[in-house]
């Protein structure tokens, strides 16, 4: 028998997604990433990204 997902766990699983496409784009196009580290915003290179 299938669980029913909540609400939250689909919103999650909704933006883990959203994020891997992200990163994925950013990584094929060799654009760096920008993300929030410590309260400061880092720059990433697409070598860098998992």
């Amino acid at each position: 028998m299938k669980k029913r997902m909540s609400l939250q766990d689909k919103a999650e699983a909704a933006l883990k997604k959203a994020v891997q496409g992200v990163v994925e784009r950013h990584k094929k196009s060799g654009r760096s990433l920008a993300i929030w580290e410590n309260g400061k915003t880092v720059c990433i290179s697409p070598k860098t990204v998992k």
